[in-house]
């Protein structure tokens, strides 16, 4: 059991009183969730709910980055895409995408 657990509703560790998920919480939860980062994501979400309704005046992107962005950016969060019957990986950004198919006119 961890020491470094949320203190609602500032939501700041309980270990360390830095901002949660802490560095040391971040870093254990990446080894408890190694093998499973769609439940890690589901996990950090459920908490950015929470985080969203007892912190109204914080810009949803901080708060968006502070409990989900750092799984990308460690490179620990890339979920396999069902495309077709088969898994692939997403695009990387910047990469050519194939252009999309005619776009069709709409009556009003």
């Amino acid at each position: 059991m961890t020491t470094h657990g949320p203190v609602m509703p500032v939501w700041s560790c309980g270990g360390c009183d830095l901002p949660w998920p802490c560095p040391t919480r971040k870093r254990e939860l990446c080894a408890e969730y190694a093998d499973a980062p769609v439940s890690l994501a589901l996990y950090l979400g459920a908490y950015l709910v929470q985080a969203t309704e007892d912190m109204p005046w914080t810009p949803a992107g901080v708060l968006h980055r502070r409990f989900l962005g750092w799984t990308r950016e460690s490179g620990h969060l890339m979920p396999v895409v069902q495309q077709g019957g088969a898994a692939t990986v997403p695009a990387e950004p910047g990469r050519d995408e194939p252009s999309p198919g005619p776009l069709t006119s709409r009556r009003a």
